[in-house]
């Protein structure tokens, strides 16, 4: 920034140029290299932690998405209690599965986006567009995707103009899809979706959809080794949040404990999980 505002109490001309309400766009313009994904990495094989698994269902009034605590690089356990699941503002929420660091840093700067606009504009953005803007930031991480450190989030919220829950999903190119029901992101997601695929049906509760997912996550963690199920001993448990007309809310460590506990317990003679009702 200029140097002969240094001192003055005046903010830098680049403050005060009209321009876009996105926070990306004035960093392009001003400090590229602070937006992820334009970092200069050194040549060969880079181990960094990895983040799975991110599930996601909606409900009558909303939608769900929860995430495993577990973090692992290559053969080994880097996190037990990795955070996953952010609340992106008051009626969205982003899980992130693939490299953690990146991811986190996405996140960050992905809820500073929303807040900037919101203050430049005066108004929130749909939801619709906050989809678009993270399919830009994703984009934009290509590069780092091509040398193994990816990004690959799942977004959810509760869409304030059609009155229901919504979940879109990414690839590493930024390409953005809309899911129906439920969904699942990470190296876990292939068990913990067949898991809510004979478990969901239409109709069902906050309360009934919290524990789906929690079982998926339970199932994804029994066959795939880089998901972190439910620790008992040390207390550690999957991460759910509801977003609903009332805004996002992370379930108390209590309510999760409860819904864990109850789950394990179920396990004890059921070990392969509950079974779909017949319809």
């Amino acid at each position: 920034m200029e140097a002969n505002t240094r001192g003055t109490g005046r903010l830098p001309a680049a403050f005060l140029t009209p321009g876009s309400s996105s926070f990306l766009d004035f960093l392009e313009a001003h400090r590229p290299e602070l937006i992820p994904g334009r970092q200069r990495l050194p040549e060969g094989v880079i181990e960094a932690p990895h983040g799975t698994t991110i599930v996601a269902a909606v409900f009558d009034g909303g939608v769900v998405l929860a995430g495993d605590r577990r973090a692992t690089m290559g053969n080994v356990i880097a996190q037990r209690d990795m955070e996953k699941v952010f609340p992106a503002d008051e009626y969205s929420a982003v899980g992130v599965a693939g490299t953690a660091g990146l991811a986190i840093e996405m996140v960050r700067m992905f809820q500073l986006e929303l807040e900037h606009y919101e203050k430049i504009e005066g108004a929130v953005l749909s939801l619709e567009g906050k989809a678009n803007r993270l399919t830009t930031m994703i984009r934009g991480n290509l590069g780092m995707a091509m040398q193994g450190l990816a990004v690959v989030p799942m977004f959810a919220g509760y869409d304030v103009d059609l009155g229901r829950g919504r979940i879109f999903t990414y690839d590493v190119t930024g390409g953005r899809s809309e899911e129906r029901g439920f969904a699942a992101t990470g190296s876990g997601s292939v068990f913990a979706k067949g898991s809510m695929k004979k478990l969901y049906r239409e109709g069902m509760t906050a309360e009934q959809v919290s524990t789906m997912v929690v079982q998926a996550l339970y199932d994804a963690a029994d066959d795939d080794s880089a998901t972190g199920g439910p620790d008992l001993a040390r207390r550690i448990f999957p991460i759910v949040s509801l977003i609903t007309e009332d805004g996002f809310r992370r379930l108390t460590e209590a309510e999760v404990t409860a819904i864990a506990v109850s789950i394990t317990d179920q396990r004890l003679t059921h070990p392969n999980g509950p079974q779909a009702p017949l319809l």
